[in-house]
């Protein structure tokens, strides 16, 4: 039977913001999608981004299994405009729908105005409800994505029935250094995979598109996102401007600090002086000099973990500080036994690297 979903207190509550780790697996874990499969369920994936306001901090769209590193804000307190409500559903919807619905909210408004209804906020209300319920929560943004992009799928390979495995799982991730670090381990799922080296030459991802989204406004939205898994810690908003430079050197370092860079000029038929970086190194067998030459503790932890599978990051629940765990069941205890005094448990296994400074909800013992 699986476990009941966590859904923090605060983002219920409209505190502040939740980061989800969610990751979902093609039924019988078989190769399922292709470059096109892929390529399809990232344009619907930025789609319901634009309805539901949720953010993608992070992504890897693999073979057999998806990971995306979510960020739900809370619903704005004042609600939506008519106009903001037509924009957002404007991103799912074909355009003879949502001009309906528009006409909808021209004719409830002069309905209001004239007086002929008793409560003319209510009456308008109940048209954004139709849509807002989906908005700004996460199983609602899993369960449009999943089921948007199955039909599709079902249609292109002449197939029916489930795609996905179950329901999708989800772990509760603490902004800083959990989010940066699930965020990173998210974008070398193909390095540990063996599929590449460097995880910049992998389009279906985050840091792949980030790095070579190229013009028209390609890679923006990863940019941004990874701007905030990186720095939302310390405030800083979804923007791409903020990517380039120390942003970007930070997120690099975590895990391509063991990584060999060298540069190699050409000149190009233009006649122009052309410099590439060439990477390789991701072996873990090379990182060791490397790691030895790191003067952060704690960034040659998480780079040792980074390289290995962590079944804390996919079953953990919750990832994050000490304080941050402990917090976490305080506000929740009912979901325990009375025997369990508290909430942080030690990262055991392939992330022992990393206890003290991520700690974990559950107390995984098998496979770890």
């Amino acid at each position: 039977m699986a476990r009941p979903r966590w859904i923090v207190p605060w983002a219920e509550s409209g505190e502040k913001p939740a980061i989800y780790h969610c990751i979902s697996r093609a039924v019988d874990k078989r190769f399922a999608f292709e470059g096109k499969d892929k390529e399809q369920f990232r344009t619907y994936m930025r789609m319901y981004e634009n309805f539901s306001g949720c953010r993608v901090l992070s992504y890897c769209l693999m073979s057999n299994h998806i990971h995306l590193l979510l960020e739900v804000p809370p619903m704005p307190r004042s609600g939506f405009s008519d106009e903001q409500l037509v924009a957002r559903i404007r991103a799912i919807y074909n355009d003879a729908q949502v001009a309906e619905v528009a006409k909808e909210l021209i004719e409830a408004r002069k309905v209001v105005a004239e007086g002929r209804v008793r409560d003319g906020e209510a009456y308008v209300l109940e048209i954004h409800e139709r849509f807002t319920y989906r908005m700004h929560d996460l199983s609602e943004f899993m369960k449009g994505l999943m089921q948007r992009f199955t039909q599709w799928y079902n249609r292109s390979h002449e197939r029916r029935g489930n795609l996905w495995e179950e329901t999708f799982k989800s772990v509760v991730v603490e902004d800083g250094v959990a989010s940066r670090t699930v965020a990173a381990y998210i974008d070398l799922n193909p390095v540990r995979a063996g599929i590449v080296e460097d995880p910049a030459d992998y389009r279906w991802s985050s840091y792949g598109e980030a790095t070579g989204g190229g013009g028209m406004g390609k890679g923006k939205k990863a940019r941004a996102g990874l701007v905030r898994a990186i720095m939302a810690d310390k405030g800083w908003e979804a923007h791409e401007c903020h990517w380039a430079g120390r942003v970007s050197r930070e997120y690099r370092m975590l895990f391509l600090q063991q990584a060999e860079e060298r540069a190699e000029e050409t000149i190009n038929p233009q006649g122009e002086l052309e410099t590439k970086m060439l990477r390789k190194g991701m072996n873990p067998v090379q990182a060791t000099a490397q790691l030895e030459r790191l003067e952060s503790r704690r960034d040659v932890a998480l780079a040792q973990v980074l390289r290995w599978r962590v079944r804390y990051f996919t079953d953990g629940a919750v990832i994050g500080s000490r304080g941050f765990v402990d917090d976490l069941f305080s506000r929740c205890r009912e979901r325990f036994g009375i025997k369990r005094m508290s909430g942080a448990r030690k990262l055991r296994g392939t992330a022992a690297a990393a206890s003290g400074l991520l700690w974990s909800m559950r107390d995984l013992r098998k496979e770890i």
